[in-house]
């Protein structure tokens, strides 16, 4: 998300967020005034097993 102001670009990533991208940067202030801000897809949680009839030897 990239915005003229901290306040755009803020309002901008709570749209990702609430649209169920997860916060990886929040906003900061670049080069030449200009605004950034990161949102990824969220991770699957790992599984703790082998799956199912698999031995963990």
């Amino acid at each position: 998300m990239q915005g003229d102001d901290e306040q755009e670009t803020a309002a901008g990533l709570q749209l990702l967020v609430a649209a169920g991208l997860q916060l990886a940067m929040p906003p900061r202030q670049l080069t030449d005034d200009r605004w950034m801000a990161r949102a990824v897809p969220r991770m699957a949680t790992a599984r703790t097993d082998d799956g199912p009839g698999r031995s963990a030897v």
